[in-house]
């Protein structure tokens, strides 16, 4: 059974930011994480890596929360 999207990008940013898993909230926005530019294209690319589809770092803009980012992954899972 393959983990819930949101779980999916909590792992990713974990790994990203060295930092544990329960420190993210869904409600949390990149720009409360502190995320810049460079960080939201390698987030992309780790997506597209990790999860085998492809969010393109314009589409994670700094207002976007993780929840919401997990519901775009998710429907383009299931595209």
């Amino acid at each position: 059974m393959r983990a819930a999207p949101y779980d999916q990008l909590v792992e990713i940013l974990a790994r990203l930011h060295d930092t544990p898993a329960d420190r993210f909230t869904p409600e949390a926005t990149f720009a409360d994480l502190d995320v810049d530019s460079l960080t939201m294209v390698e987030i992309s690319i780790r997506i597209e890596r990790d999860l085998g589809v492809t969010v393109h770092d314009s589409e994670l803009r700094p207002t976007l929360t993780l929840a919401g980012t997990a519901e775009l992954i998710a429907a383009r899972q299931a595209a």
